[in-house]
């Protein structure tokens, strides 16, 4: 890919979705864009961008969407979701004991498998049993991440990622397939959003997973994000983020009760 073909690439995505694409994402760029390319039957690279420069609003969505996808898996973190069971989550069922509501976003969902791996938490801890109000709900800038996260299939290597033999009980066998259950299916609300745009139509929210987002952000544009979902959050919410990844900015400290950081309307839980 020309320079000057790169660093238009580059405006586009971080005008389009916030992502930082650096000169060393440059193999990642042509591995990724291959297949649009092919698709809309373009012979180089030059082609493609040439069409881009032209405003062809179809290519700049289906190369945002290439560039951006992100892989996932079902519980992925064990130790995050360990301590989510055992110590996080407890904690909100006992403040929220009144009302008996959960709120929690996944910011960016992927194909869905981390928001099932919430829901069959949840489920496993009798909250829906016990007739608790939650409220899930499901984000991603991918139309094409969405629609998969929503029909709940998944190939077997991906079901025998993170899954171990109880959770499997959620999932049914259909052919090549396999399905998540209904039930997990209606708990959640799937909805294409990017983060750039506006979080008005989100509040109190008591979790908010953003893992694994932040790193391809550039520090203006995740420190505005950050500052956003803090906004969104219950008080006392949590958000936690990936592995790699930290709020980097004044104004949060460690948290008091473990591993993590706390913001005056936020906390912000690091698990790695």
């Amino acid at each position: 890919m020309a320079p000057d073909d790169f660093a238009f690439l580059a405006r586009l995505l971080r005008r389009r979705s916030g992502l930082s694409l650096t000169p060393d994402k440059k193999a990642l760029a042509n591995r990724r864009l291959t297949p649009v390319m092919r698709r809309f039957d373009f012979k180089d690279m030059a082609g493609l961008i040439g069409e881009l420069r032209l405003g062809r609003e179809a290519l700049a969505d289906a190369v945002t969407e290439a560039m951006t996808v992100n892989e996932s898996s079902f519980f992925r973190d064990a130790a995050l979701f360990r301590k989510l069971r055992e110590d996080v989550l407890p904690r909100l069922v006992e403040a929220r004991g009144r009302d008996k509501r959960l709120r929690i976003w996944s910011a960016a969902c992927a194909a869905g498998q981390e928001v099932y791996s919430i829901a069959i938490l949840l489920t496993d801890m009798g909250l829906v049993r016990d007739g608790w109000n939650i409220d899930l709900i499901a984000t991603d800038l991918s139309g094409e991440a969405i629609a998969r996260a929503e029909a709940g299939r998944y190939a077997s290597c991906e079901i025998e990622r993170g899954l171990d033999p109880h959770a499997m009980r959620y999932f049914r066998r259909e052919r090549s397939e396999w399905a998540v259950d209904a039930a997990l299916r209606r708990m959640v609300t799937f909805k294409r959003f990017n983060l750039l745009d506006s979080f008005g139509w989100l509040d109190e929210m008591d979790i908010v997973f953003c893992r694994n987002v932040l790193m391809y952000f550039d520090i203006a544009t995740r420190l505005d994000v950050l500052d956003r979902i803090a906004d969104t959050m219950a008080p006392d919410g949590l958000l936690l983020l990936g592995e790699n990844e930290t709020p980097g900015r004044a104004g949060f400290a460690a948290s008091a009760g473990g591993p993590g950081y706390e913001k005056s309307r936020a906390s912000i839980l690091r698990l790695g």
